[in-house]
Parts: structure tokens; sequence; C-alpha cells
């Protein structure tokens, strides 16, 4: 691809939710790569001024790999793509741990991987997009949980050893959040009540976050950033 003039940034889960608002304010100055599954909500972004979508299975190793590949510059990568299904640990299946697992955190592990030479090039930021479920696991929400556990994990070391190549690595933790993966989720479980605005964030607020992360100056590391709903009903 065409090396660009602008930062470039790359977004998983680039067409929904947190994700897709992050791609809208990244492209104010950056060069953004969205990269989804659903073609429709793709093409729409074809229309928007420095986003390139990007039709990509992050599970698909080989073409994620290809894709990098044709990247000349990144200088910042967020991890938003995630699966959430709600199970407690009698009712899951190894499928089901495995699916969640390959998403939530082996995709985010390997093309962190593959970006890291290039990341370190520009002395990038990675963020990855975790949730409260990642410190605080609840009943019925033990698989997800179990992933963002991990997916912290996984935020906390890559800090360790990218320190000394330059790349400042961040996890944004937000609470309940009004996005298609968690109506979705709340439909599965049968709950059809109207979502009160006081106690779910709104995708953008949490897109803010992750701006302010790719905004810092050069002196900081930004590790981690919680953000809960004005009304947080969470039990801590």
């Amino acid at each position: 691809m065409t090396a660009s003039a602008l930062p470039v940034a790359i977004v998983t889960g680039g067409n929904s939710g947190i994700g897709l608002e992050t791609v809208k304010l990244l492209a104010a100055d950056h060069q953004v790569y969205a990269i989804g599954r659903n073609q429709q909500t793709l093409q729409a972004l074809e229309q928007v001024t420095n986003v390139i979508p990007v039709a990509l299975d992050i599970t698909d190793f080989a073409a994620v790999a290809a894709f990098i590949a044709t990247l000349e510059r990144i200088d910042a990568l967020v991890h938003s793509a995630a699966i959430s299904i709600l199970s407690t640990t009698f009712s899951a299946t190894p499928e089901l741990w495995q699916q969640h697992l390959n998403i939530n955190v082996i995709a985010p592990a390997e093309l962190t991987r593959l970006t890291l030479p290039a990341l370190r090039a520009s002395q990038g930021k990675v963020v990855f997009i975790n949730s409260g479920s990642g410190t605080l696991a609840l009943a019925g929400h033990v698989i997800y949980s179990s992933s963002k556990f991990a997916l912290t994990a996984l935020a906390h070391a890559l800090r360790s050893e990218e320190s000394e190549h330059g790349v400042r690595v961040a996890t944004v933790a937000p609470g309940p959040t009004d996005t298609p993966m968690n109506q979705a989720s709340r439909a599965r479980a049968g709950n059809h009540a109207p979502i009160n605005p006081q106690e779910y964030l709104d995708a953008t607020s949490v897109a803010r976050a992750v701006r302010f992360i790719v905004d810092s100056p050069e002196d900081t590391q930004i590790a981690d950033i919680v953000i809960r709903p004005r009304r947080d009903k969470a039990k801590r």
C-alpha cells in the first residue's frame, strides 16, 4: 500500500460499537484501517475521510499476516473486537471457551506480535479495550470474564516487554456500554428492557478515552483507564 502522510492506526472491531466510534475520532488526523467482518457496515465506512475498511477475520492468522505485510507504517493499534456470550461454568462448552479465547485473547496477541516491528519503529501505542469484567468476574460471565482477565495479563506483560523499545501499552476498561454486542448479549439472556443511559456508557465516551491515550505526550505512559457509568451498579 502507498505510504500515508498521516499517522497510521489499525482498529479491530472498527465497524461497530466502541471500535466504530474510535475509528471516527482517529480519522480526524490519522489514516485508519478499520477491520471488521460485516461487509454492510464496512461499506458505510468507505465514505468516511481517511478511513480504509478492511474485511478480515482476525482469527485467520495467515490473512492477518498478509494484511500487515502491506503496511509500511503503524503508529497506533487499537484492539476493540470481542465476543461476549453469557454462560455459567456448568453450561459452558469447550467450543464456547475456545471461541472467546480465540477472539478476545489469542487474536489480539498475534496481531500485536505481527505489528511490533512497525510499532517499535514509530514508538507507537497499543490500546486494549478491556472491560470491568477483566477485574471483577460475575455469575454468568465466566468465559467472557476469564478472557478479559487474560487480556489484562497480556497488556501488563507487553508493557514491561516493550518499554525498552519505546512502545506504550494502555488498557481502557469500560463498565456496561450501549453497544450492539451488549444489546445482543442482553437479548440472548431474555432482557429486552430499554437501556437506562445513566447505567450504561455511550460508546463515544469510551472512544474518547482511546483518543486521549493516542494524544498523550511523549513523556507519559498511560497504563490503565477505568470508565464507569454515572450510576454504577457494580458490586465492588
